[in-house]
């Protein structure tokens, strides 16, 4: 029998316990006859000032996701998505591979994990290589941003990293502040812009963004829920959220991370 709600997919989503973003973005892009069921990855929230304690925040959450993804799989869902940032990113591309394998063995799904969908997205853009990237890490989370998109062949032209004070705090950056940070970040040197950490609420002011500053402005959240849809064969436009998910963009033809 098929899930009276989710007949088309049941999502299952691991989320830091800190994160008041992730949800609400998914389930306003969600098209009907597709449930999201949410997961926490058990954190404190700690406060950030420095790299050793963005260190921390790491290691808490890799404590704690394998459990987060064994509850959540009690539902029988049809497909993982990681609703977290920071972790797909860490190590580069070669540990962001490592990791998606893991969770497709622990899981025994498919996933979907926001630094391969960054990517994947850019790529429905044509030859785009120089971006510039928004983040609410400090040093250390930013460097490996950076190499994760280096190794995926892009140069990273400017990155503003916000250096929020705790994991919490990310969700309370307005969107005057990650406006402002998005004009600061452009220019003609920049051929997109991509904003990551999905604590960040952007999903609906990248869309507008993308029309004033006429180029691709990717929030984390939107194109990992894209990426999502569309690795399960569902294209429906959702509006409001830019182009990536207003339009029947599919992923490239090699668009895993692998």
């Amino acid at each position: 029998m098929t899930d009276s709600l989710g007949w088309r997919g049941k999502f299952a989503v691991v989320a830091p316990s800190t994160n008041t973003s992730v949800q609400p973005e998914f389930d306003e892009m969600r098209p009907r006859g597709v449930t999201n069921h949410f997961s926490r990855v058990w954190i404190p929230d700690d406060p950030v000032e420095s790299d050793d304690d963005f260190n921390r925040l790491m290691e808490n959450i890799r404590r704690e996701l394998d459990s987060a993804v064994a509850r959540v799989l009690t539902c029988h869902p049809d497909y993982l998505v990681m609703g977290m940032s920071s972790e797909t990113f860490w190590g580069g591309l070669e540990t962001s591979i490592a990791m998606k394998r893991r969770m497709e063995k622990i899981s025994g799904l498919r996933v979907a994990m926001g630094s391969d969908a960054c990517q994947a997205a850019l790529r429905c853009y044509g030859d785009i290589r120089r971006i510039a990237v928004l983040t609410p890490y400090w040093p250390v989370g930013d460097d490996n941003v950076r190499k994760f998109f280096g190794d995926c062949g892009f140069d990273i032209v400017r990155l503003t990293g916000l250096k929020c004070k705790s994991p919490v705090l990310i969700a309370h950056v307005t969107e005057e502040e990650l406006a402002k940070a998005v004009f600061d970040l452009d220019g003609d040197d920049v051929e997109a812009i991509v904003q990551v950490g999905t604590n960040l609420a952007m999903a609906r002011l990248a869309g507008g963004m993308e029309n004033i500053l006429g180029k691709p402005v990717l929030a984390i959240n939107t194109a990992t829920y894209w990426y999502a849809l569309r690795d399960n064969g569902i294209d429906d436009p959702v509006d409001g959220f830019g182009s990536l998910l207003a339009g029947h963009r599919t992923l490239p033809a090699d668009y895993r991370a692998a």
